[in-house]
């Protein structure tokens, strides 16, 4: 006979009171998917470098059209709350002050990936196409790429531009447009 068990899922509500009473220290790194709670992984010094070169970089491109968080959660769901390395949100004159940003605030995310390449691709990505964030961005520092996943349909990102130096990425709805190699000097 077959043991069955069940998961327990918690929900967003259930995280926060976890770290209010000090089940999860504030020192460690954790992300909320589908009710599991996350290990995150210990940021190397290229990650760290790239994520706050392209933080700066998007700041200054981006001001007062879209605010720019870094390593911030996102509100997805009752039972979700990533902490995507770059979402660039709708603009707000509070600037998200009493709420984290929602799905539908996003206008694009970004996930820099060496280690976590894998996790990105098969845990988040389609956490944020079932969401319908409209465009993500995977910074492939292994190849040294973005792979740009954009209309998502039913879960799934429809379509996949994988671009390396030398070529443009472009966000239509922002105007903007970003040389690939400015992410990899």
């Amino acid at each position: 006979m077959a043991v069955q068990t069940q998961r327990k899922l918690f929900t967003v509500n259930d995280y926060y009171k976890m770290a209010e009473v000090g089940i999860l220290a504030p020192e460690d790194r954790f992300e909320l998917i589908h009710g599991e709670i996350i290990q995150m992984s210990p940021i190397k010094s290229f990650h760290s470098s790239v994520v706050d070169d392209l933080h700066e970089i998007l700041v200054l491109l981006l001001h007062g059209q879209a605010i720019v968080k870094c390593q911030n959660p996102l509100s997805i769901d009752t039972y979700s709350e990533p902490e995507p390395d770059l979402t660039i949100a709708k603009f707000q004159n509070h600037k998200y002050r009493h709420q984290h940003p929602r799905s539908e605030d996003v206008h694009f995310l970004i996930e820099v990936a060496d280690t976590t390449l894998q996790k990105d691709r098969k845990i988040k990505l389609p956490l944020y196409a079932e969401a319908g964030i409209p465009e993500v961005w995977i910074v492939n520092l292994k190849n040294n790429t973005v792979e740009v996943y954009t209309h998502p349909i039913d879960g799934r990102y429809q379509e996949l531009k994988t671009l390396s130096n030398g070529e443009v990425l472009h966000v239509e709805v922002l105007g903007l447009e970003l040389e690939v190699e400015r992410i990899f000097r």
